[in-house]
């Protein structure tokens, strides 16, 4: 058969194309499938039993896929709550160098977030959802204590090192919504070099002194 019938007959024998399986390819679509998925997870188990494989199956998605896009599941879980702050550099940030200033180390660092007007924002829509909703502050509480007071609490030589965080934390909340939030004065227009001394020795106090 030639021409235009052997042209016509040689396509109709060619197989159809199979329909592609498996799990789903990168990109934007995914990575919001799998926010949407690992919210979702967050929510029904809490931040300490979720897991990235089931986040992972949820979103149809390979495990390895929220490796690539995340690398640790609380680098996911800050990107589920759009949480613009990583504990991890607060804890680098406290157990680096002279104990002598851990407390202006850290006052410094959280000054230096709470006055980026974006920064400010988005925790304050943090803090504001997590005291409305007691899920979401189930969830702050879990990934907070997991990745934060945890870690942090490990590497202080002091007594009662658990306590003295939660007490730091409840220094640092205690601020934003005085400042930010209430706006006391006159606190709430007090320049944040004139806050730093003040609430370094408050820090300092916590987290060093016996």
């Amino acid at each position: 058969m030639t021409g235009k019938n052997a042209l016509v007959t040689s396509a109709a024998e060619q197989p159809a194309p199979r329909k592609k399986t498996g799990r789903r390819p990168g990109g934007a679509d995914t990575r919001r499938t799998v926010l949407e998925a690992a919210r979702a997870e967050f929510a029904a188990r809490g931040y300490q039993k979720a897991s990235m494989r089931a986040i992972a199956r949820a979103a149809g998605v390979d495990a390895a896929l929220l490796h690539h896009y995340f690398g640790s599941k609380d680098k996911l879980f800050l990107a589920a709550l759009e949480f613009p702050v990583d504990p991890r550099l607060m804890v680098e940030q406290v157990l680096a160098g002279d104990r002598a200033e851990v407390g202006e180390r850290v006052a410094r660092f959280v000054l230096a977030l709470w006055e980026q007007p974006t920064v400010r924002d988005r925790l304050l829509a943090v803090l504001r959802t997590a005291a409305a909703s007691e899920e979401v502050a189930g969830l702050m509480r879990g990934f907070m204590v997991t990745e934060l007071v945890s870690r942090l609490a490990v590497g202080l030589d002091v007594p009662q090192p658990e306590l003295r965080v939660e007490l730091v934390m409840s220094q640092i909340l205690g601020l934003a919504m005085a400042r930010y939030v209430i706006a006391v004065e006159p606190l709430a227009s007090a320049p944040a070099e004139e806050l730093l001394p003040l609430l370094a020795r408050a820090v300092q106090g916590y987290l060093v002194e016996a």
